[in-house]
C-alpha cells in the first residue's frame, strides 16, 4: 500500500512511525526539515515541501496513492491538500480538522464533493474516550468491537483478583466468558499462553461478550460504579468537547489556572461550573471538594502535572482518574503507576486512521489507542490460510492472539478447537509491528 502522510506533527510522525512497521511505501511530507529529520531512521521517505503544492504532489506520485493522510496543525491546508491530492488520482482522502460542526453529518456530503472521504477530529477522539472510560470505571481501557458484539478490556489486577496466581489453562470455565489476549506487565507487552500467570498489578487485556461483563468483573476483583459528577483540570480543547458531551447527564466541575480562558469556559459551557485556581496551589483539589466527586480527569497542558494531580486525587481518595499524557515517553511510566485510565489523543488518531487502512468501512473504525500493542478488526477471505485447520493447529505467530468473532451476527470468543470461516468478522491482538503477518494470512 502507497501511503503519503502531510504534516510531520505529533499525529503525523506517530503514524509514520507506527505504519513504517507494517512494510508499507509511506512518504511523509512537510515544509519544516527539521521535523523530518526525526524520521531519518525509520522505513519510508521524507519530501521538503508544501502539501498545497501541485508540483509537489506530483514529484512523490500522489496519483498512484491509496491514501492520502492530511494531518498538518492547519485545518484549512489538509482540506485543500486532500482536494488537491484526490483530484490528481489518489483513492482516498482523510484529513484532520478542528472544527466539531464539520463532523455533523449534513457536512459529509460537502466535504465529498471535494473529494475528502473521511475527517479526522482528535481532540473529539480523545473526549470521546473519557467519556467511555468514565463510563467503565473499573476498566482501564474499553473498546466495543465489531458493532458492540465483541467488547476488549484493559483491566489492572489487585492481589484480591481470582484470576491472579493461577495458570490460565487452569482457570476452570474461564475460557467460556473471556479471553486474555495480552498482559502488561514491567512495561512490557506478553501474549500469554496457557502456561501463563496472571499476577498482581498486572494490565491484563481480555476479550469478552456485552452478556458476560458481570462474570469478568468478578473474576478481575473489580466492581461497577454509578457516575454522578466529574472534576475536571484544564481548559484545552479536549475539556471543551468532553464538557459538551457530558454536561446534561453528570454534574460538572471544571478548574482552569487562565482566568481569560475561565471567563470564555463559563459563556460557552452554561450548564457547568468553571472555577479559576492559582498555579502551584497544592491544595486545589481539596479546596473544590474532590470528596464531592466520582471521576476527576487532568487535561492539562504538562503531562507531568497531569500525572500528578492523579497520584493526589488518589491520595485523596478519589477511585477513578483519568490523565492526559501527550508526551510518549512518559506514557508507559504513567501506565505503571495508580493513576487509571491515560488519554493521548495522537495515539487515539493514529489508531483510528490505522483502522481505516484495514477496514474499507470506515464508520466502523475504531480508536484503540495502545502504546505498544495493536487490536484490529479483520474480515476472513475466501481461501485465507487461518479457514484451513482449527485455531490450535494454525501455528499462529507468539506476537499475536485470536481474541473473538462475530459469525450470523452473534459475538464469540475464539478457543483452540475454533475454526474460522470465510466471511468471519474477527478481532485480532497483536504486538506493534505485527498486523503486516496477520493481514496476509487472513486473506
Amino acid at each position: 500500500m502507497r501511503i503519503v502522510i502531510a504534516g510531520a506533527g505529533e499525529v503525523g510522525t506517530h503514524l509514520a512511525k507506527m505504519l513504517s512497521n507494517e512494510e508499507q511505501d509511506i512518504i511523509v511530507v512537510d515544509k519544516d526539515e527539521k521535523k523530518l529529520y526525526n524520521l531519518d531512521n525509520y522505513n519510508l521517505m521524507t519530501m521538503q515541501g508544501s502539501a498545497v503544492s501541485f508540483d509537489v504532489l506530483k514529484s512523490i506520485q500522489v496519483n498512484v496513492a491509496d491514501i492520502f493522510i492530511a494531518v498538518t496543525p492547519h485545518e484549512t491546508i489538509n482540506v485543500i491538500a486532500c482536494s488537491m491530492a484526490k483530484s490528481l488520482g489518489c483513492k482516498k482522502a482523510v484529513a484532520r480538522i478542528d472544527n466539531y460542526e464539520f463532523m455533523k453529518p449534513a457536512s459529509k456530503k460537502f466535504f465529498a464533493s471535494y473529494g475528502i472521504d473521511t475527517l479526522i477530529y482528535p481532540e473529539y477522539l480523545a473526549a470521546l474516550e473519557v467519556l467511555t472510560a468514565m463510563q467503565h470505571t473499573w476498566a482501564r481501557n474499553w473498546f466495543e468491537m465489531l458493532n458492540g458484539e465483541l467488547v476488549v478490556a484493559g483491566v489492572k489486577v489487585r492481589e484480591n483478583a481470582r484470576i491472579v496466581g493461577h495458570k490460565l489453562k487452569d482457570l476452570a470455565g474461564i475460557s467460556s466468558f473471556m479471553h486474555v489476549n495480552a498482559i502488561k506487565r514491567n512495561r512490557e507487552i506478553i501474549i500469554p499462553g496457557g502456561n501463563d500467570e496472571v499476577q498482581p498489578n498486572d494490565i491484563i487485556y481480555v476479550a469478552t461478550t456485552p452478556r458476560n461483563i458481570d462474570d469478568v468483573i468478578a473474576i478481575c476483583g473489580k466492581e461497577k460504579r454509578v457516575v454522578e459528577s466529574v472534576l475536571i483540570m484544564g481548559g484545552n480543547e479536549i475539556v471543551r468537547q468532553l464538557a459538551q458531551l457530558i454536561c446534561n447527564d453528570y454534574k460538572v466541575k471544571i478548574m482552569h489556572n487562565n482566568m481569560e480562558q475561565c471567563q470564555k469556559l463559563a459563556e460557552e459551557l452554561p450548564d457547568c461550573n468553571v472555577v479559576y485556581y492559582e498555579t502551584g496551589d497544592t491544595d486545589v483539589l481539596e479546596d473544590e471538594g474532590i470528596e464531592d466527586y466520582d471521576v476527576f480527569v487532568a487535561m492539562g497542558d504538562s503531562s507531568e502535572s497531569n500525572i500528578l494531580s492523579c497520584i493526589m486525587a488518589k491520595e485523596l481518595g478519589m477511585r477513578k482518574t483519568i490523565a492526559q499524557v501527550e508526551n510518549l515517553q512518559f506514557f508507559n511510566e504513567a501506565e505503571s503507576l495508580n493513576i487509571g485510565t491515560i488519554i493521548n489523543k495522537k495515539l487515539i488518531a493514529s489508531s483510528t486512521i490505522f483502522q481505516m487502512m484495514i477496514d474499507d468501512d470506515t464508520e466502523n473504525s475504531k480508536s484503540l489507542a495502545l502504546a505498544d500493542a495493536e487490536v484490529a478488526e479483520l474480515e476472513v477471505g475466501a481461501g485465507a490460510k487461518v479457514t484451513k485447520a482449527k485455531v490450535k493447529d494454525l501455528r499462529l505467530s507468539s506476537d499475536m492472539t485470536i481474541a473473538g468473532l462475530v459469525r450470523n451476527g452473534e459475538g464469540l470468543l475464539v478457543t483452540g478447537d475454533t475454526q474460522l470461516q470465510a466471511g468471519d468478522r474477527v478481532v485480532v491482538f497483536c504486538l506493534a509491528g505485527a498486523i503486516h503477518k496477520i493481514e496476509k494470512m487472513f486473506g
